[in-house]
C-alpha cells in the first residue's frame, strides 16, 4: 500500500444507532489497529460534554452525547475501507446526499465549528453554563420538590438560581432553585 499524504484525509460521519456510538469508535479503534489502517483512518472523534447535575445532595457528572447518532472520522476512504465501516455492527452507515450515497465530507468550516465547540468544552468544563430560558418547561430533579414539573417564571446567571412556578394541590406556588435541582423537559 502507498504512503497517504495528510491532503487526502477529510472528515466523515458514520451514522450509528443512538446510544451506540462509543461501541461503534471502539470497534472502529480494534478495527483499525487489527488491519493496520493508522494511515487510511487518522482521527475518530465523539464530542461528548460533561453535564453537571445534582443527584440525592451530591453534584455528579455525566457525559452527554453531543451530536447523538454520530461518529466523526477522519480518513482517506479507499478501497475497502467504506465497505468495512458500513458492515459493523450498530453502524447505519455514513452521511451522504442520497440513501446509500457516496459519504461526503464535512466543509472545513463545519469541522472548525465542531472542533472548536469540542476544546471549548475541554476548557469550560468546571464551568457550570445551562441555559435556561423563561416560560421553558423544567422538572424537578433534587429536594423536597423531587419530580414536580414547573415553568421557568424569573433567571438569575448570577447566583446560578431559577425563580419556577410549580402547581402543589392545585395552586402555583413559586419555588427559587439551583441550576443544578432541575433539568429541562
Amino acid at each position: 500500500m502507498s504512503e497517504v499524504k495528510t491532503a487526502d484525509l477529510k472528515w466523515y460521519v458514520v451514522r450509528a444507532i443512538s446510544g451506540k456510538e462509543r461501541k461503534v469508535m471502539e470497534q472502529l479503534e480494534m478495527e483499525i489497529e487489527y488491519q493496520g489502517l493508522q494511515e487510511y483512518i487518522a482521527q475518530i472523534l465523539l464530542p461528548i460534554e460533561k453535564v453537571y447535575q445534582i443527584r440525592k445532595g451530591k453534584k455528579v457528572s455525566k457525559e452527554k452525547n453531543l451530536y447523538p447518532g454520530y461518529v466523526f472520522i477522519e480518513a482517506n476512504l479507499i478501497g475497502e475501507i467504506p465497505h468495512m465501516i458500513k458492515n459493523m455492527t450498530n453502524v447505519i452507515g455514513f452521511l451522504s446526499d442520497k440513501k446509500g450515497g457516496k459519504p461526503i465530507p464535512l466543509r472545513q468550516s463545519e469541522v472548525n465549528r465542531m472542533l472548536g465547540k469540542v476544546d471549548e468544552m475541554a476548557d469550560s468544563e468546571a464551568e457550570l453554563n445551562i441555559p435556561f430560558v423563561v416560560g421553558e418547561a423544567v422538572k424537578v430533579i433534587d429536594g423536597p420538590f423531587n419530580s414536580f414539573s414547573g415553568v421557568i417564571e424569573e433567571i438569575n446567571e448570577d447566583k446560578k438560581k431559577l425563580k419556577v412556578m410549580v402547581k402543589i394541590f392545585g395552586r402555583k406556588t413559586p419555588l427559587e432553585l439551583s441550576y443544578m435541582q432541575v433539568e429541562k423537559e
